[in-house]
């Protein structure tokens, strides 16, 4: 049953990390994104729905349950909002990657407001996020990426760490499905009176079968098949195993940028990379993995790289 375990969470992380393939293409065609989010939520919302109605859960909630949900479905808006604006300024790997900041985040948040202990790891940690940032900061030819675009990516990467925190930190007690369903059903109507604002944001139709195919990709695959994977190895191995493993998140849309989209991927690029993600598996780890050990890892790569850059 680990190995089930394992092939899911691989499988979660990777699902996750195709958002940019659905979302690229879709604005190639003139979609606009509120209506590439409004496509991936309402769709993701329509099948988690089928999924309660065939297991036979209930739909109701209290109106405290209605509260947080409330809030998780305001954050997760403001997150997928700012991360896909993101990708009209900068590389949709870069932005991928600097989103995955939020564990660093998270664990900041818990420091300051929850008073959970700073360890020396947390605090490696956190150095290594900000180098890493730095290094993807400059971008190919020594052309600094879209100030625009970072922003967008880091207000993204907090919001989501405070969804996060509201969930572990909240009262609120029922199944990862359901919850999911009830954030995203308020998420999809936050981004119908965000639509609302502005003549330029509004609501259109994929102008072609092509469009019509992605939009289902990004219900299906990033945000459904990605919820149900995860739950699964959440499940079979663990809440830890299963978030290192998410660290395939941004290698995949790095991977899809520079594959699909022919984005850029520098020496520079991928010491950045490196570092955050390194970043990522201290918080993830914490005392268990040794500090020693990463740093001879990271200082042999970085090495490496600068040996073929040369």
């Amino acid at each position: 049953m680990k190995h089930k375990g394992i092939l899911c969470g691989i499988l979660a992380a990777v699902c996750y990390g195709t958002n940019p393939f659905g979302a690229l293409p879709l604005y190639e065609e003139g979609v606009n994104t509120s209506s590439v989010l409004f496509y991936r939520f309402s769709m993701a919302v329509v099948m988690l729905a089928a999924m309660l109605l065939v297991e036979r859960k209930s739909f109701r909630i209290s109106g405290s349950e209605l509260k947080t949900l409330g809030s998780l479905g305001l954050l997760f808006a403001a997150s997928s909002i700012t991360y896909y604006q993101s990708f009209r300024f900068m590389d949709a790997g870069i932005a991928s990657t600097i989103l995955f900041v939020y564990p660093v985040m998270v664990a900041v948040i818990m420091a300051m407001f929850f008073r959970e202990k700073v360890t020396a790891s947390t605090v490696t940690a956190i150095i290594l996020a900000l180098a890493g940032i730095g290094l993807l900061y400059r971008g190919d030819g020594g052309v600094s990426l879209c100030a625009t675009g970072v922003l967008l990516v880091m207000i993204s990467s907090l919001t989501y760490a405070v969804y996060i925190v509201v969930v572990n930190q909240s009262s609120i007690r029922m199944s990862s499905l359901k919850l999911t369903f009830y954030a995203l059903l308020i998420c999809m109507l936050s981004l119908l009176a965000y639509s609302s604002t502005s003549p330029d944001l509004h609501l259109m139709l994929p102008p072609s079968p092509r469009a019509w195919f992605f939009a289902c990709w990004l219900g299906l695959v990033p945000t459904v098949l990605s919820l149900v994977f995860m739950t699964i190895a959440v499940h079979e191995v663990g809440a830890t195993p299963t978030a290192i493993m998410g660290a395939l998140e941004p290698l995949t849309a790095v991977a899809i940028g520079a594959m699909v989209f022919g984005e850029s991927l520098t020496v520079r690029l991928v010491i950045g990379i490196v570092l955050i993600l390194s970043a990522v598996l201290l918080i993830v780890l914490g005392k268990n993995f040794h500090l020693r050990t990463i740093t001879h890892t990271i200082t042999a790569i970085v090495r490496k790289s600068w040996r073929w850059k040369s």
